[in-house]
């Protein structure tokens, strides 16, 4: 996008400060209740239907690891990124995704969320067809 070109006889100086944008930064803005995805970049919301504890990227399936033995608890030191490695359903028909810290290699297990987005699920549970090792590692690792 171009730049707007200053009005002949008005130097940079005497431009007007921005004013203070109290509304959206201040206790409870609009990232009270949300994160910013390391991978996409995306804002997202905490609540989540379908689950008590969002802990991925609805868009990309991206993580952090901030989880340590139980879900919502937030006492990991790692905080690496976490990518979606594989996926599984559970006896009762609930499906779960498997990311992978990349700076520790711990792999943990997540329930998806009712708003992830269907087609990077889709790939996410076609790409042990696709990468048939990969399968049996994860399993190895687990």
């Amino acid at each position: 996008m171009p730049r707007r070109k200053q009005p002949r006889g008005r130097d940079r100086s005497a431009r007007r400060p921005q004013r203070h944008k109290d509304v959206l930064h201040g206790n409870g803005g609009h990232r009270a209740h949300d994160f910013r995805c390391v991978n996409c970049r995306l804002d997202v919301s905490l609540t989540a239907p379908g689950t008590a504890h969002r802990n991925h990227c609805p868009n990309c399936l991206a993580s952090l690891h901030v989880d340590r033995r139980i879900p919502g608890d937030r006492a990991s030191d790692c905080r690496g990124q976490m990518v979606a490695l594989a996926m599984f359903t559970r006896p009762d028909g609930e499906w779960m995704i498997v990311h992978q810290c990349l700076t520790c290699g711990e792999l943990s297990a997540n329930r998806i969320a009712g708003d992830d987005n269907a087609l990077v699920l889709v790939r996410l549970a076609l790409k042990p067809l696709q990468d048939t090792t990969m399968a049996s590692r994860t399993l190895l690792t687990l």
